[in-house]
């Protein structure tokens, strides 16, 4: 077993925790740190995801960091583009020199006495146990479990002959040419992969219980292009992500102001690429208002292109069963499949799947409050990240992670040691809401129950609005009565 102590540790390599990296070591200079990442390379979601066509639905003009212009041509980028920006980010700073590889992070303990936490973790490829002590712990470890996907189980699943994979699991030696694939689910994995192997595939099958909004837009930014030849390039990527974050909020607002319009103008761009003949209203109509649920892009129309060319095709309905050759539906019709995608969904989880004990008592995150969305009631010294549903994740990551950095400096300031979000007087009969609220989706709502609860005023609210989160994370104060801070190791 080892030990190190550094000032910070961040679990996790992706967007969030790079991001991290580089505002600690910016604005945070006189500290130290280090990123546990769990497998042999960076990129989280961007590394670990293979299936065919994979590729981000927010643009990279705000899901690209803020300190590092995104100069590629494609703004609508795929996983290897994606993935190779975050090597050049590690690269440029200096971050990977901070990032250890292969140290699966399993608990985390906080000490009153000592003011830190132990963190500790398993080498993957020797079996050894480490441990890593910290003032203070910051979780980027992302917000679904990498272990596995999430699969509904299937009567006669077993009964099938041909191949079964979950777009979490995708085997790179899977042959699908000339084959008949379906694809189970309607979201933005199925969107992507429904055209992607309709090329080579025989027929690509999209069964759907209900349908998804859906919007076509092209992968390229032609203003982001043009002021990139006429301006500097940090100017030109910040005027780029300034107008894609405003377009943003004010495409959302308008869901939530006047949901039946954005439906009718969501709906027309469908009808516009697939004729008025089709069955809009079964097959791309849902129940619900737009982004009650995340909108799936389509990037240059190209789920659509594959339909009117006959080399894909939506079904709306139940399945009763696997059987030997493909699916067989409660209506009666049987869809012939080789393989069989389910594309239904990730298994969400609270901060990296680890277990969180404060003076020797476990933690359950259920029930404690947020606060400001990043952290928890009655537990010091910790930070977690876990970016928008309605926007780039990043939005929120570069929000929280510069926060965090001016939390910590306020604390050197000031000469405290613990710093520890606990409810006021006031606080405590609030009204309690979900996590997540207004946000319908199975993935979120098949975990809320485990998630923390957030409350119906300031600070202890986690609201997916990136303007009202700007402003309380840039300039709201640190010491605002509800964050407490202490000098010494003092149980409270």
């Amino acid at each position: 077993m080892t030990s190190e102590h550094v000032d910070v540790v961040v679990v996790g390599a992706g967007l969030s925790g790079i991001g991290a990296g580089y505002h600690l070591q910016t604005m945070c200079p006189d500290r130290s740190y280090v990123i546990l990442e769990g497998r042999e390379s960076l990129g989280g979601t961007w590394d670990l995801f293979k299936y065919p066509g994979v590729r981000s639905d927010s643009d990279m003009h705000t899901l690209g960091f803020s300190f590092k212009p995104w100069t590629e041509a494609k703004s609508i980028a795929d996983g290897p583009s994606i993935l190779k920006y975050l090597k050049q980010t590690v690269s440029q700073f200096g971050i990977d020199k901070h990032i250890r590889y292969g140290q699966l992070v399993t608990k985390a303990e906080w000490s009153t006495d000592d003011a830190q936490w132990t963190v500790t973790s398993t080498n993957k490829a020797s079996g050894t146990t480490n441990t890593f002590t910290c003032s203070f712990l910051f979780m980027c470890s992302g917000y679904y479990s990498y272990k596995k996907g999430h699969t509904p189980e299937f009567a006669g699943r077993e009964r099938f002959k041909g191949t079964i994979v979950h777009p979490q699991e995708w085997p790179t030696d899977l042959e699908y040419a000339g084959k008949r694939v379906v694809v189970i689910g309607s979201g933005a994995t199925a969107v992507t992969i429904v055209p992607s192997m309709a090329d080579k595939a025989a027929h690509v099958t999209m069964l759907q219980r209900s349908p998804t909004y859906m919007v076509s837009r092209p992968d390229h930014d032609v203003l982001a292009n043009r002021m990139r030849k006429v301006l500097p390039p940090k100017m030109a990527y910040n005027l780029t992500r300034f107008k894609n974050t405003w377009r943003q909020q004010l495409v959302y607002n308008k869901t939530r102001t006047d949901p039946d319009k954005v439906k009718q103008l969501l709906l027309g761009g469908i009808k516009m690429e697939l004729g008025a003949d089709y069955d809009i209203d079964k097959h791309f109509t849902p129940t619900y208002n737009p982004w009650d649920q995340r909108l799936c892009l389509v990037p240059n129309g190209d789920f659509f292109k594959a339909m009117r060319e006959g080399k894909a095709s939506v079904v709306t309905d139940h399945i009763a069963s696997f059987t030997e050759t493909g699916i067989q539906l409660k209506s009666g019709e049987h869809l012939d499949a080789d393989i069989i995608v389910t594309a239904t969904g990730l298994e969400l989880v609270t901060l990296g799947e680890m277990d969180f004990f404060v003076d020797g008592n476990q933690v359950d995150f259920a029930k404690t409050w947020t606060y400001k969305g990043f952290a928890y009631s009655d537990i010091p010294n910790l930070a977690s990240t876990f970016g928008y549903i309605n926007a780039s994740w990043t939005l929120r990551s570069d929000l929280t992670a510069e926060y965090v950095c001016r939390l910590l400096n306020h604390m050197r300031k000031k000469g405290v040691v613990q710093c520890t979000p606990r409810l006021r007087e006031q606080d405590r009969n609030m009204k309690e809401r979900p996590w997540i609220d207004g946000f319908s989706s199975g993935y979120m709502q098949r975990m809320m129950h485990r998630m923390p609860r957030q409350g119906d005023h300031e600070p202890w609210i986690n609201p997916q609005n990136y303007r009202r989160d700007k402003k309380m994370f840039k300039h709201s104060p640190i010491d605002d009565g509800v964050m407490q801070f202490s000098k010494q190791s003092a149980r409270v």
